[in-house]
């Protein structure tokens, strides 16, 4: 199937530029959009970017723009506030246990309705209303991702311990925009809730994808969290452990930070921490020369000096 032809004024919002800055905008892109057309690019969608809904609908207007200029996004998402709503809305308060939410089967039902059947249909509903071909699956479709229980304590709070990606390929060949709900199941059939995170990591990795990008509500990673200017735009495995050794990674950002170390050593080209508040933020990383965020490589290859 022939890729579409692009219009010059979807490929950047530039209402109120004038025709010069829309064309250097367009110039300025053309190079990235060349290198990355064909690449798989992972995007879990989280924080405010999922509630505000005119953040909601411009992550809609950049992903539907990835499609059409030749990439293929794979798109992951959570829904953790939209479950611990709708429990409260049925009376069951959420209990929590080092962040994460002890799940019974009850609330494992809850998590279920919340993420395949409202926030996924959402998304696709948002995708679709902007021109493009989205499909919604779970983590339970055709044994996508294979899970196991974190911990007895938390209930059906689970681990990644494999994924089958021939849905997601198979998707992307026919120009789907995949939308991945992040239940998955083990050999048996019980259902277990994962971590957003952990479920973008391991698909990014097993698709070797180009980029995996997590969307959250801050602009990065930083050296001092009280100091936006101390933002680390780009570093690679080793220093980032080296970083969580020395304490300066800690609290809610280490599993953030392990997810994109994870992503990379999986197979994945890069993974990138990215501020979900800031509208065309997908856009401004991939298709500008400034970037945007913290990007995140492997460790160089070694250099071998040989003698004479």
């Amino acid at each position: 199937m022939s890729e579409p032809i692009v219009d010059e004024n979807e490929v950047i919002k530039t209402r109120g530029f004038s025709p010069e800055q829309r064309a250097q905008a367009l110039i300025e892109a053309l190079p990235y959009i060349q290198r990355f057309r064909r690449s798989i690019v992972v995007v879990k969608l989280g924080g405010n970017a999922m509630v505000d809904p005119e953040l909601f609908r411009t992550f809609a207007e950049d992903i539907v723009l990835l499609r059409s200029v030749g990439l293929q996004p794979v798109v992951v998402h959570g829904g953790g506030p939209q479950i611990g709503a709708l429990l409260k809305r049925l009376g069951k308060e959420s209990e929590f246990r080092d962040g994460l939410r002890v799940t019974d089967a009850e609330t494992l039902d809850v998590a279920r309705m919340v993420l395949v059947g409202k926030v996924g249909r959402d998304i696709v509903a948002a995708l679709n209303t902007q021109g493009a071909a989205a499909v919604g699956i779970s983590g339970e479709d055709a044994g996508l991702i294979l899970a196991a229980a974190r911990n007895s304590d938390l209930g059906f709070v689970g681990d990644v311990v494999g994924v089958k990606v021939d849905i997601i390929h198979r998707l992307l060949d026919q120009r789907f925009i995949p939308v991945v709900s992040t239940i998955g199941s083990d050999g048996k059939g019980q259902a277990y809730n994962i971590n957003a995170d952990s479920v973008a990591s391991a698909l990014a990795g097993a698709l070797e994808a180009e980029k995996v990008i997590y969307l959250t509500d801050i602009a990065g990673l930083m050296m001092d969290v009280a100091d936006p200017t101390s933002l680390i735009a780009r570093s690679s495995v080793s220093e980032l452990n080296s970083l969580k050794a020395q304490g300066v990674i800690a609290g809610g950002m280490v599993p953030k930070v392990q997810a994109c170390i994870d992503a990379v050593k999986g197979g994945a080209g890069s993974a990138h921490m990215l501020d979900g508040r800031i509208p065309h933020v997908l856009l401004l990383e991939l298709f500008t020369d400034g970037g945007i965020g913290t990007m995140v490589t492997a460790d160089p290859e070694p250099t071998h000096l040989h003698e004479v």
